[in-house]
């Protein structure tokens, strides 16, 4: 009985020897995770101006674009012209003044930097208690989310209250009677 044992530990032995090479071989090894590609970006080769003319409200918030002259290049007139419509003109100590004013911006292809200037056009106007255009656009942003919210309360049915236990087990739950009830 001992050497039937011993035969069978054996070739159980030979056996695992001559498979785990095979299976050694035929596993993959594992590859490097992939890694995107860096991130190329291309600055403009010449310099860009743009010029924003713009209504400042009495609590400096730009109102309205009331002119603009653009560069060569579409994107940066994009982000120069939503730039100003984000902006607040005030002096050092925190007042502002309602005019027209006008802003620059300047790209220089050598330092990659962007130069905003702004000078007073002409002090007043009609539009000294207006909404600035940041707050507007929000307002808006938020009108547009609540009824869209609202369109799809109204597309799913109206009503996001789960179904009762008896609609999904499909019969009523039986109610107690008093002979069941046990005694406190």
């Amino acid at each position: 009985m001992r050497f039937a044992n011993c035969q069978a530990v054996t070739l159980g032995v030979i056996l695992v020897a001559a498979v785990t090479p095979a299976m050694a071989t035929t596993t993959p090894k594992p590859s490097a995770p992939p890694h995107a590609p860096p991130l190329r970006v291309q600055y403009p080769k010449q310099p860009l101006h743009t010029e924003v003319v713009v209504e400042v409200n009495n609590k400096g918030q730009v109102v309205r674009v009331k002119s603009a002259k653009g560069s060569k290049l579409n994107s940066f007139n994009i982000q120069t012209y939503g730039n100003a419509l984000q902006m607040w003109i005030r002096r050092p100590d925190g007042t502002a003044e309602t005019g027209l004013y006008r802003v620059t911006y300047d790209y220089n292809p050598k330092t990659l930097k962007i130069t905003r200037g702004v000078a007073l056009i002409s002090p007043g106007g009609t539009w000294a208690n207006s909404e600035g255009a940041a707050d507007v656009m929000i307002t808006l942003a938020r009108k547009q989310a609540l009824e869209a919210s609202k369109k799809a309360h109204a597309q799913s049915g109206g009503d996001y209250q789960l179904p009762s236990l008896n609609q999904i087990r499909g019969f009523s739950t039986p109610k107690p009677t008093p002979a069941a009830t046990l005694p406190p």
